[in-house]
């Protein structure tokens, strides 16, 4: 059951990751940095993801906690750069 929800976040973690990348955001104005910046980002987030996976599958269970914090953070940033807070 932890290894589900973890890759269920991890699930949530790419749309949102994904919803700032189409945004438009002034900050990703620069198509060519916009796309470099993009791939080098969906790496680092699949990192983070794998890296809680292996840990949640090899008996780290308090993980999901750390990962679900993690997400939660990363779900509240994408929706204030989505919304146009910052």
């Amino acid at each position: 059951m932890p290894l589900i929800v973890v890759f269920l976040l991890g699930i949530g973690n790419f749309a949102a990751h994904h919803a700032v990348l189409r945004s438009r955001h002034p900050v990703l104005a620069e198509p060519a940095a916009a796309r470099l910046a993009g791939r080098i980002s969906l790496i680092a987030e699949f990192a983070v993801l794998l890296g809680a996976l292996l840990l949640v599958g090899n008996g780290f269970h308090w993980w999901v906690w750390a990962y679900a914090g993690y997400s939660l953070f990363n779900m509240a940033a994408a929706w204030l750069i989505v919304a146009r807070h910052i």
